[in-house]
């Protein structure tokens, strides 16, 4: 995958209010020029970035179900983040903590700037898992014209009160490291990050996952340990790549997603949906439960829905990729 970035010089509205003096997006492609290839837009999770083939190396690549000498690939770091687009770290007008907040909505609108840019007129095949499928089904409600298929894949149409309280219990442990000052440190608040990664790791996994990979190997443990050792290493981990200050801003924005919002409500948006659309749940998801594909299904026209099973919770979605991959093979020719 090629890394670019698009820079746009005028002033970007934001669904919530005001604007920021223009935006750098950064995103990768898998080849220079379109050409005649299909399009398959990717759209990433929370603290991904536009690099596909480091976050779902499984699907994305050569002779893999998304392949790049085949198709033409396009993943757009989102507004907020600290992979190359604007965000808390690098916009100096509102650093940090003062970050206005961006909407899912917003990120759709910058996508279509992207889109503008790189000439796209139709996206042959739009794919987002969790917060990417915030992403990807408000877009196809949005501009239901741009996408001509659509595959949701553990996630849902609005978010729910059990994510929300789960990310501000996050938020809270970011708030409560004293570090995390509004106007200073670029890499403060990262004990309070380490915390809130680890909350989400629960989440994101679930009971049988942890006693499959973290159960003690000493039958006469007297503590256990490994558990333990595994939340602190994956709360450093995420402090290695990313920033207090970008998390708190995106989960923020994950509270905002509703794509009835102004459109008559949830359902009336799904029906506005004129993709062919597969869903995907996970059987084992505590985050997006399977009631959230359901849903999405019964809403959009002629909607198909695939429940895949896992010991692994949501992270499924970036785990079980041969169930992935037999799932959009089976109702997609485009594969």
């Amino acid at each position: 995958m090629l890394r670019h970035v698009f820079t746009y010089e005028q002033p970007f509205s934001l669904e919530a209010g005001g604007s920021l003096d223009g935006l750098s997006i950064c995103y990768h492609t898998s080849c220079e020029q379109k050409g005649d290839r299909p399009v398959v837009w990717i759209c990433h999770a929370l603290t991904a970035n536009s690099n596909p083939e480091e976050w779902w190396d499984t699907l994305v690549g050569k002779g893999l179900l998304f392949d790049t000498d085949k198709y033409y690939i396009v993943c757009a770091n989102i507004i907020g983040s600290c992979y190359g687009t604007t965000g808390p770290t690098t916009y100096p007008k509102a650093p940090l903590g003062n970050f206005p907040l961006i909407t899912i909505r917003d990120l759709t609108h910058a996508h279509e700037l992207l889109c503008e840019h790189l000439g796209i007129e139709q996206i042959d095949f739009l794919v987002g898992g969790s917060n990417g499928g915030f992403q990807s089904v408000e877009w196809a409600a949005g501009n239901p014209g741009r996408i001509k298929n659509l595959c949701l894949i553990a996630t849902s149409a609005i978010v729910s009160p059990w994510c929300t309280a789960t990310l501000e219990a996050q938020r809270m442990a970011i708030k409560a490291d004293p570090t995390f000052d509004q106007s200073k440190d670029a890499r403060g608040g990262l004990d309070g990050l380490a915390a809130a990664r680890s909350m989400a790791l629960t989440t994101y996994r679930n009971y049988e996952g942890y006693c499959r990979t973290q159960s003690e190997s000493n039958p006469d443990f007297m503590t256990a340990h490994r558990a333990v050792s595994y939340q602190q290493y994956q709360g450093q981990k995420l402090c290695a790549r990313f920033d207090a200050y970008s998390y708190y801003n995106l989960t923020l924005g994950v509270d905002t997603h509703n794509i009835g919002r102004g459109r008559g409500g949830v359902e009336k948006a799904l029906a506005g949906i004129t993709a062919k659309t597969l869903c995907i749940g996970i059987d084992s998801d505590i985050l997006f439960p399977v009631k959230e594909s359901v849903r999405m299904a019964d809403g959009i026209p002629g909607a198909a829905l695939e429940v895949i099973s896992s010991d692994f919770g949501h992270d499924g979605f970036l785990l079980e990729h041969e169930q992935i991959s037999n799932c959009i093979k089976k109702h997609f020719d485009i594969f």
